[in-house]
Order: C-alpha cells, then sequence, then structure tokens
C-alpha cells in the first residue's frame, strides 16, 4: 500500500502567477501566512485588487514584478532569484469559438506556460507546480458521472470546450519539461468556491446575483467543488510532497446545483429561484443568449454558456484517493467555504453584512444601497438564466 510522501523543504522565494486570482489569492494568503517570501507576477493593466487586500489583510509585504507569460524574456526576469514557482495564472473560458478567443486561450494557457517551464529551467528554479484543471481529465464516455482518476485517459474526440483542450495541452508542456530533467508537478483543482474571490470567478457572481435576487432561474445537475483553502492545500503539499511529473486531482466533494441552493438560502437568508429549468430546455436558452452576448455585447459576462450547461449535465465526480494517499490530502466542507465567500463579500460591500440586513436594513457596516451599487459595477447588471 502506497504510503504518503515524505516532505522536500523549501524555504528560498516563492513565484506565483494568477495571483490576483480566486486560487493565486487563496494560495499566496496561504504562503503569507507560513511566512514564506512571495513574489507575485502580475499584468498591467489587469485587475490586482486581490494583491492589495491580501497585503493589508495580512500586514505582509508581496514582491510585484510586472510581467507577461507570453514574452519569454520578461518571465526570465521575473523569476531569477526564486527557489520555486507556482504557475497558477490561466485564460478560463466556456464562450463560443471565436477565432480571437481560440488564439487568446492558446497564448494565455499554453504557450505561457511553455515560456514559464523554460525560464524557470534557465534561472535555476528547483521545482515548479502547475495548477491543472478537472477538465483536462478523462472520463467514461458512457457514464460521465462515473469518478475519474489521474489515469482516465482524455477522449480527444468529445465535445470539450476549448479551455480543457488547452490545459491538456498544457500537461503536455509539463511532461515534455519532465523529459528534460525538470522538477514539474501537476496540482489539478475543480470549481472553486471561497474567499478573496477579487474579479469575481463564475461561481462568486452567481452567489452574489443570488443574493440580490437577480438569479432567475437554475437548473439541475452537479460538479465537483474545492474548497478555495482545499486548493491551496493542495497546491502546497504537492510542492513538498509531490511526485516528479505526477498529476493530483484536488477537489473537495461533489455537489448538486440543489444542494448549492440549499446553501446559497442557508448564507443569503433568501428563497432559491421558483424556476428550474430543465437541462434541455436551458441549453437552447443559453445558446440563443450565447450567440447575442458574444457578437453584440461581448463586455457582458456569462454564466450559462451552452458549454456551462453540458458540464453540469455530466455531474461529473472525481476520485480524490491519489492525492489522499501519496500527498496526504484531507478534504474539509464546501459549505464552510460558501460560508467564507459570503462573508468576504459582504465586508467589501457586494453583498448585505447579515441576511437580516438585507430584509430589513438592519446591522451594521455598509449600506445595503452600496452594496448594490457594488455589485452593479461586478456583475454588469446581469439578468439572470
Amino acid at each position: 500500500m502506497q504510503h504518503t510522501n515524505s516532505d522536500r523543504s523549501f524555504t528560498g522565494k516563492v513565484f506565483v502567477t494568477g495571483g490576483a486570482g480566486h486560487l493565486g489569492a487563496n494560495l499566496v494568503h496561504r504562503l503569507l501566512t507560513d511566512g514564506r517570501d512571495v513574489r507575485v507576477l502580475l499584468q498591467e493593466g489587469a485587475n490586482n485588487d486581490a494583491i492589495d487586500a491580501l497585503e493589508r489583510g495580512t500586514g505582509k509585504k508581496l514582491d510585484r514584478v510586472m510581467g507577461d507569460l507570453r514574452d519569454l524574456a520578461s518571465m526570465r526576469r521575473a523569476m531569477d532569484g526564486c527557489e520555486t514557482a507556482f504557475h497558477v495564472a490561466a485564460k478560463v473560458s466556456t464562450l463560443a469559438e471565436t477565432p480571437e478567443n481560440l488564439r487568446e486561450l492558446y497564448a494565455s494557457n499554453v504557450l505561457g506556460t511553455a515560456n514559464l517551464l523554460k525560464a524557470a529551467r534557465e534561472v535555476g528554479v528547483k521545482r515548479v507546480v502547475v495548477s491543472g484543471s478537472f477538465s483536462a481529465v478523462g472520463y467514461d464516455e458512457h457514464d460521465p458521472s462515473k469518478p475519474s482518476d489521474e489515469s482516465v485517459p482524455f477522449y480527444p474526440f468529445d465535445q470539450h470546450l476549448p479551455y480543457g483542450r488547452t490545459k491538456v495541452q498544457v500537461e503536455h508542456e509539463v511532461l515534455k519539461a519532465v523529459a528534460e530533467g525538470q522538477d514539474v508537478v501537476i496540482a489539478t483543482s475543480c470549481a472553486i468556491l471561497g474567499p478573496w474571490d477579487y474579479i469575481p470567478s463564475r461561481m462568486g457572481r452567481t452567489l452574489i446575483d443570488f443574493t440580490h435576487g437577480k438569479l432567475r432561474a437554475y437548473l439541475p445537475g452537479g460538479f465537483e467543488f474545492v474548497s478555495a483553502k482545499d486548493s491551496a492545500e493542495g497546491h502546497v503539499l504537492a510542492m513538498k510532497r509531490g511526485r516528479t511529473g505526477q498529476k493530483y486531482i484536488i477537489s473537495t466533494e461533489f455537489l448538486t446545483v440543489d444542494e448549492i441552493m440549499d446553501i446559497f438560502e442557508e448564507v443569503a437568508g433568501r428563497p432559491r429561484p421558483k424556476l428550474r429549468l430543465p437541462t434541455t430546455l436551458m441549453m437552447g436558452v443559453a445558446g440563443v443568449t450565447s450567440f447575442v452576448l458574444t457578437n453584440f455585447f461581448p463586455n457582458v459576462p456569462q454564466r450559462f454558456t451552452p458549454g456551462a450547461v453540458r458540464i453540469l449535465r455530466m455531474q461529473r465526480h472525481a476520485d480524490t484517493t491519489k492525492a489522499k494517499t501519496e500527498l496526504g490530502f484531507q478534504p474539509s466542507g464546501i459549505r464552510t467555504a460558501i460560508h467564507e465567500a459570503y462573508a468576504d463579500f459582504a465586508r467589501r460591500g457586494l453583498v448585505p453584512q447579515t441576511p437580516t440586513q438585507r430584509f430589513h436594513g438592519e446591522g451594521s457596516g455598509r449600506s445595503v444601497a452600496e452594496g448594490k451599487s457594488k455589485v452593479s459595477e461586478a456583475s454588469g447588471e446581469r439578468g439572470a438564466a
């Protein structure tokens, strides 16, 4: 029987890409809490609010460096002097396959990873942990809900989203680097829920909209979710205990959309939408709305794209035995993660401080009106389904 791998000790400067994103911010928070010296790669003009908040929240300064994953020279400069690296940055998309979207996905995810790994080799970074996606893990085509582990092959001819295809190519870049003698490990995350969500993420926007009554309908289905803290923990464990060239699925638990709605009701103090649309109907609605928004309102965020609906219909489950056995990973629970996400949004004025304040205007902190104003900015006044 396989036992938990031994720890490797790394004490030098840590390089992190994607630190302003949801997973990246939680990872940086964990590293700062551990007392690590962290350098974060930031992109000019991007939303880096999470980095400012992390410094305020922890009272610790981050080493900030501007750069672009698509520029090899800037990556060499950015990583120089770092002992280890976490490559968390990725462009996530379930939008239509326009040539522009496809090119941006490929350049950001695949070429960006290749550049980062090459730069890490050249400047002497000892180990790199690359964030993978459950979208790049294969599944049983006859029963997509059957739990998948790291050994299930990815069938390339199915209706995979372009994002998932790029994450498969990211894994290929990792294996090419390992063949060159580089020490790289993949930490594969599922859908993340939790605090430090400053963009905010698709699930974060859904919780905000739910709280303000902007979620008009929902659909059945389910997916594997990971607590933001669990995901950060899994990445740290992969750095310490992961075997070179291996990938580890990091997930907390599978939840149906109805179970997510149960928890949303609990934290927001309001009922779920009355409309529970069949997925076949929702697929048609999503196709029309996605076409209109993509072609006529490209800056309006989209939640229920055809790709997102299809993923929920598959009800994919993850087998995390390998991470538990080799890394010592111990998942927590999603309910706590959603409560923490709500509390963080409330602290920032995006949702009311408490459900009581939401319905009766009581309580302390920011006003409901201010919260709604900030939500309008974050969500683009989206309607729902």
